[in-house]
């Protein structure tokens, strides 16, 4: 049986023995690395030493050092920023919680523990750590440069099947024609083709073939001679020449017209051309990557793309997810782009507020991650506290109410409009039953312990959910 990913690392500081050996089994059953300690003097050992935790979960009331004095430690700790601290108490009360989130706490919870809240907890937690490290990360990327303008940024399921295919198509030398809406990243995809290809060290010559009427279009694919037309004052090399032995990248290739369809056919079929205005024949080894936002197919049908051309281009076909198939990227993206905003305007954002993340992960956005990328920079010039406010978004999104479908998870209950609760019961049922009564499997397809399953079990006997 495959090792299966550790969700985190976890110090438990507690002074009771048994409350802490327990909370460490189980925390290890739910596939954390777990270290203790049993008071925060050894804590503090722990963590000057060279295994770092992700999280200290500390109980409040400790001899020697209690989780107060606990906190304010780890946080002169030189890599205190990578360390969340969640506080274990029995004193439920408001301002006891206050007083753990003044002294850097990131979440706390009620003794005695229910485990499923501690769990819940600590998976939002995990979620906070994780994105602060990818935050850190990009922050020293875009230190690094423009060069960073140009990454792809995104881990979603979708993301991951298309940087997959990118890297089985990159080596070949294939045509490869990406279709997306407006403002998915097609760019990044060409030019992500290219650096890994074989040749990632020669040009990536980008152009925009809709934005250009047909004469000036030509003269920019293939060059020009001297006098051949008003305003040729000296030869120029095209676009395929300057991309000889890299990749040529042709934005909106729906957009061109039968000339050029049929000029640029010929150099996909003999690999050569001639100038505007000249007659010497050039070779060019290029590989052609093209890009629309149309349906090459229909066109063909209406006559208005070539279908030997079509062919020709559509040898690979990339698909770019639109933002709204992908919104468990808007997190990642949205922080990279206020990081690269503020520094191009000069300020300091340190966050966005969860509430203007929300409202971005909620919105349908039409324009993709342009349409993103514009929203957040206009909230990047209006934020003045360090923090991009639900105030700095544009009313259109904060106005839109989200749009959610009513799923039905095996036929008995709604999501939304159900509970945690209910919804790993049914998950929990269902599996149990597909398994045929068998609780080891049912924790494997779950991803769960197999003892977590039986206590779940047990429960729904004494509910009267099961046999």
């Amino acid at each position: 049986m495959t090792s299966k990913k550790i969700a985190g690392k976890i110090l438990v500081v507690d002074d009771e023995a048994n409350a802490r050996q327990t909370l460490s089994m189980l925390l290890e059953e739910s596939n954390y690395e777990v270290r203790q300690a049993s008071d925060g003097l050894k804590a503090l050992g722990i963590l000057k030493g060279v295994w770092k935790p992700d999280i200290v979960l500390t109980d409040l009331r400790m001899p020697l050092m209690d989780g107060f004095e606990l906190l304010s430690n780890i946080k002169e700790l030189p890599e205190s920023a990578e360390i969340a601290c969640v506080v274990m108490t029995a004193f439920a009360s408001i301002e006891s919680a206050v007083e753990v989130m003044k002294h850097g706490a990131d979440d706390y919870l009620t003794k005695p523990l229910n485990f499923d809240a501690v769990e819940l907890v600590l998976k939002r937690v995990m979620e906070r750590v994780n994105m602060r490290k990818e935050i850190k990360v990009l922050r020293d990327e875009v230190e690094g440069g423009a060069r960073q303008k140009k990454k792809m940024i995104g881990s979603s399921l979708v993301m991951r099947d298309l940087y997959k295919l990118i890297d089985q198509v990159a080596p070949a030398r294939a045509t490869v024609l990406i279709n997306g809406e407006s403002g998915t990243g097609k760019e990044l995809v060409a030019r992500r083709l290219h650096e890994s290809s074989n040749r990632a060290e020669k040009p990536f010559i980008a152009l925009h073939c809709g934005a250009l009427p047909e004469s000036l279009l030509e003269s920019e694919l293939f060059g020009h001679e001297k006098g051949s037309f008003t305003g040729a004052q000296g030869t120029r090399k095209g676009r395929f020449e300057q991309a000889d032995g890299g990749t040529l990248f042709l934005d909106e290739i729906g957009d061109i017209s039968h000339s050029i369809q049929l000029k640029l056919l010929r150099v996909l079929q003999e690999r050569c051309f001639e100038r505007v205005g000249g007659n010497k024949t050039i070779n060019v080894d290029v590989r052609i990557v093209t890009a629309t936002h149309h349906d090459l197919r229909e066109l063909v049908n209406e006559g208005k793309f070539r279908e030997d051309l079509y062919y020709r281009l559509n040898v690979i076909r990339i698909e770019t997810p639109p933002l709204r198939a992908r919104k468990d990227d808007i997190p990642l993206l949205a922080q990279h782009l206020v990081a690269r905003q503020a520094k191009e305007n000069g300020k300091v954002i340190n966050e966005i507020h969860p509430e203007a993340l929300s409202i971005l992960q909620h919105y349908h956005w039409p324009g993709n991650v342009r349409e993103l990328e514009n929203v957040l920079e206009r909230a990047v010039v209006l934020a003045t506290q360090g923090q991009i406010l639900a105030k700095h978004l544009p009313r259109e999104l904060t106005t839109a109410a989200p749009s959610v479908e009513h799923l039905t998870v095996a036929g008995e209950l709604n999501v939304p409009g159900a509970t945690l609760e209910q919804i790993e019961k049914v998950a929990i049922l269902k599996t149990y039953e597909y398994c045929q009564g068998n609780s080891f499997e049912t924790s494997q397809l779950l991803g769960i312990s197999q003892r977590k399953v039986q206590y779940r079990l047990k429960q729904y006997r004494e509910q009267g959910d099961i046999a």
